[in-house]
């Protein structure tokens, strides 16, 4: 007999946790495209313009092992509110970012409202696992986590429809070309004030939005679940994770999966913009290309009742691989379609990732496994400079320096189609 994918006394429970994933997808997806956007806005460099990335994923490394050791102390549910209320706290600290005018000061924000993701992610996963039998943990948290793009594309469709639009420092004349750096400083400033408030405005209303959330958490009793057992001392926690090959490979998977994500996501912009297309036109690829992610996820959720999950995550980073070589070696349009159908691979790599990773961590180890999982996030935070940089180049050998630069996220596929192989290796074994 079938285990069930979500047992009935766990649905409204599923539900609710679930909400969290699309909240946290909201953040991710509306803050990539501001990279370009500050860029402009603020005179920065592609590389300089990344420090958003390197705050935003940051925060994911600094705040994931202090919230594994909260939850350990306290529960599942007041690790979930303490992240809704640090994600607020970094949404209205916007305010006066804006007012202040000052890049570090929007980076800083970030970085706390991520602390608040970090507690989230670091709790909403395990605990999607532990509500129901291990052998459907797995296709689980694909349903779960298949919820997140659809933040995501709330995200996208906000920055797309609302903010990148409204944007005055992003006209051009006709020949495609941004004016701002043309202008007089007096227009600058002024067009400064307008833009950093329309940035402003989402994460504000964001912060009202999370905040509900907080208090219908707050209300809602948690049922007992596998992961509220007596915990063991970190150290033997943190030995047994270190033997565990799987998990401590899933880890190394999951640092370059994030790098290849955010890299892919937040600079299809600069790709387009190297065509000629203008920053919310270009962030409607962006939009297709999540519409993509997440028809895969349901898709690639359905296909783990008739393949193996460490199969499907092989087949899929060697689907990603190609799409990655077409969007560097092919120069225009193909180029970025290829660039955008990297996203139906991705679709089911963290989830799947995550689940493999901790499939045989015991129950008491879950938290501290969980962890480690969400500091991978950190990738995110080291590769997009690095790109940032070979994009600053312009050209590399006579091809634009943007689509070398998609060599990074090539490397990352590589390794996590050798994760999948190796996991399935070991687990026909």
């Amino acid at each position: 007999m079938k285990e069930k994918l979500v047992e009935k006394k766990y649905l409204i429970t599923f539900i609710l946790i679930t909400s969290l994933f699309a909240l946290w997808g909201f953040a991710n997806d509306i803050t990539n495209p501001m990279v370009a956007a500050f860029q402009t806005v603020m005179e920065l460099s592609a590389f300089e313009a990344s420090w958003v990335q390197c705050a935003f994923y940051g925060g994911y490394a600094t705040m994931a092992l202090p919230a594994a050791f909260f939850i350990r102390k306290f529960s599942y549910k007041s690790g979930i509110l303490l992240g809704l209320g640090l994600y607020a706290i970094g949404a209205f600290l916007f305010i006066p970012a804006a007012s202040m005018q000052n890049f570090l000061f929007f980076c800083l924000s970030l970085y706390i409202l991520t602390f608040g993701l970090a507690f989230l992610e670091t709790t909403a996963n395990p605990f999607i696992l532990s509500l129901g039998s291990k052998e459907s943990s797995t296709r689980r948290l694909n349903l779960a986590q298949a919820f997140n793009p659809m933040g995501s594309l709330s995200g996208m469709a906000v920055a797309s429809l609302v903010v990148l639009p409204s944007l005055w420092s992003d006209r051009r004349n006709e020949a495609g070309e941004i004016i701002f750096h043309t202008l007089s400083e007096a227009e600058k400033a002024d067009i400064r004030v307008h833009d950093l408030a329309e940035i402003r405005d989402p994460y504000v209303m964001l912060g009202v939005v999370v905040l509900v959330m907080f208090i219908i958490i707050a209300i809602k009793k948690m049922p007992q679940t596998s992961a509220d057992v007596k915990q063991d001392s970190a150290l033997a926690t943190l030995g047994r994770l270190w033997n565990n090959t799987i998990y401590r490979e899933g880890v190394m998977a999951q640092i370059f999966y994030v790098a290849a994500q955010i890299m892919v996501w937040t600079f299809i912009i600069q790709y387009a913009d190297n065509l000629g297309i203008n920053k919310a036109t270009a962030q409607n690829y962006n939009i297709f290309a999540m519409s993509m992610f997440l028809c895969s996820r349901f898709i690639s959720t359905f296909l783990m009742k008739y393949v193996n999950s460490r199969m499907l995550l092989t087949i899929f980073g060697i689907g990603a691989m190609l799409c990655t070589a077409g969007a560097i070696l092919i120069v225009g349009m193909p180029g970025l379609y290829c660039l955008v159908g990297i996203s139906a691979f991705m679709s089911l790599m963290f989830p799947t990732i995550y689940g493999i990773a901790l499939e045989n961590v015991e129950s008491q180890d879950t938290s501290l496994g969980a962890a480690f999982l969400v500091m991978a996030i950190v990738g995110g935070a080291l590769m997009p400079p690095i790109q940032g940089t070979i994009i600053d180049m312009g050209v590399i050998y006579g091809h634009p320096a943007v689509n070398v630069s998609f060599v990074l996220p090539l490397i990352c596929f590589f390794v996590i189609s050798i994760y999948g192989i190796r996991s399935y290796r070991k687990a026909a074994k």
